[in-house]
């Protein structure tokens, strides 16, 4: 799958950049308020839409390398033609998830903030940019549901 080299290397440049550029503006945060006793006003409100992102993204890369959590009881006690179907339910019931809360519910999310006009308190930028990314991580999520579920079935097809 060469598509999905290129997704995961994107997602992985993208959470590396974000996660540097929060950890900078923590460095920042502490500089300002300890050693120059003048607290930048705008660190701790991007520090807090930084994390959001990271961890929205981060979340869509661990489902793709089958990190999330799981109690994997059942699925190791099941034989390999019928653990794809259990794989198969489950990628289903995490894209349907993703579907409707992340991308439908994401993009009226953002679609409403931005209708309002709302704006962050200290960087004074529209608040829909913030949550943009809950459809964005949504869509690569569905992305990583559909691609798990490929390789699950070729995976069990070459086990026969």
């Amino acid at each position: 799958m060469i598509v999905r080299k290129y997704v995961d290397k994107i997602l992985e440049i993208l959470v590396i950049t974000i996660m540097s550029v929060l950890v900078i503006d923590v460095l920042w945060q502490v500089a300002s308020r300890y050693l120059l006793r003048n607290p930048s006003s705008f660190t701790d409100e991007l520090a807090g839409f930084l994390l959001i992102w990271v961890g929205l993204f981060g979340a869509a890369y661990g489902t793709g390398a089958g990190l999330h959590l799981a109690i994997d009881l059942l699925p190791s006690r099941l034989p390999p033609d019928k653990r794809k179907y259990l794989e198969l339910a489950i990628n289903i019931l995490i894209g349907l998830f993703s579907l409707t809360v992340m991308v439908v519910g994401g993009t009226w999310l953002v679609y409403t903030r931005f209708y309002l006009g709302q704006i962050t308190a200290a960087l004074q930028m529209p608040l829909g940019y913030v949550y943009l990314v809950i459809p964005l991580s949504g869509v690569f999520i569905i992305y990583y549901c559909i691609s798990n579920t490929i390789i699950a079935f070729k995976t069990y097809q070459n086990m026969k």
